[in-house]
């Protein structure tokens, strides 16, 4: 999750009065203000701001890292950015700014702050997304309806949806021997990065083990844009994303990737020694 950097926010048709709910207390009036969205998850936040939201519109949500810690997620473009609001009992904290109360921390927003992330984007805060939409009551008559599978019973509904630990899209790769620029289809799933000579591909040219990677960061040295680099201890591969936002999130989600696989490690070695201490 990012920190907030503030350097200065209404769905633009909704009266303001509405938008903004009543401001006048503390954290328990949270529920008034109109966008705030409780305990919204993640990955509904960004499903919401991204098919309905534009770029610049935000929601603050419940944060289910610890109580008093909430989420501000934004939409940047085709992507979403989520950062800490603290409430410490006494005020609310957001980037480097303190609000002694929520109407201060309320108008501040009203004002459509910008903000820049530690990864250098810039968003300004323009709509908040309200959290009572008006839906249209507008039904299709089902006209076909026959079952395509037989011998199928309700334990093989199994709902799924994409994780928010996978990504896939096209990055420019620089080869090892030769070093050459190639476009190739990078697929992250589980602990594994796969590049393909193109989406349609069946097999993968390499397979790239993250457990052994041990770091991932921007890279100004080459001669182009939007790079970033994966450290190993037998190469460093070095990828370009076509816009910085790409660069941003393919960076945030390895190194999500590798603090998971690094926890779990350290995890095991505190188990191994919790058991050779009992058996000394």
């Amino acid at each position: 999750m990012g920190r907030a950097e503030l350097v200065g926010g209404n769905m633009s048709t909704q009266d303001p009065s509405e938008v903004w709910g009543r401001s006048d207390g503390g954290a328990e009036l949270l529920q008034d203000l109109g966008w705030y969205h409780g305990n919204l998850t993640r990955h509904a936040a960004e499903a919401l701001l991204l098919s309905n939201g534009h770029d610049g519109s935000y929601l603050l949500r419940d944060s289910n890292e610890q109580t008093g810690l909430y989420s501000l997620s934004v939409r940047a473009k085709d992507s979403v950015k989520h950062f800490h609001v603290e409430y410490t009992g006494y005020s609310f904290k957001f980037g480097f700014n303190e609000y002694s109360t929520l109407k201060d921390f309320v108008k501040h927003f009203a004002n459509q702050p910008l903000i820049g992330s530690e990864t250098g984007t810039l968003i300004v805060l323009k709509h908040p997304y309200p959290r009572k939409v008006e839906e249209p009551s507008i039904y299709e008559s089902v006209r076909v309806h026959t079952a395509m599978q037989t011998g199928r019973t309700e334990n093989d509904l199994v709902p799924t949806a994409p994780s928010l630990g996978t990504k896939e899209g096209y990055l420019t790769k620089q080869g090892g021997l030769v070093k050459t620029w190639k476009t190739r289809w990078f697929t992250l799933q589980r602990n594994e990065l796969k590049y393909f000579k193109d989406q349609m591909s069946p097999e993968p040219i390499r397979i790239l083990d993250l457990t052994e990677c041990s770091a991932v960061q921007f890279d100004y040295s080459q001669e182009r844009v939007n790079c970033f680099c994966l450290v190993f201890p037998f190469r460093t591969f070095y990828l370009c994303a076509k816009t910085g936002v790409e660069a941003d999130e393919w960076i945030k989600i390895l190194r999500w990737k590798l603090s998971k696989i690094r926890k779990q490690l350290d995890q095991g070695e505190d188990t191994v020694r919790a058991r050779s201490f009992i058996f000394k």
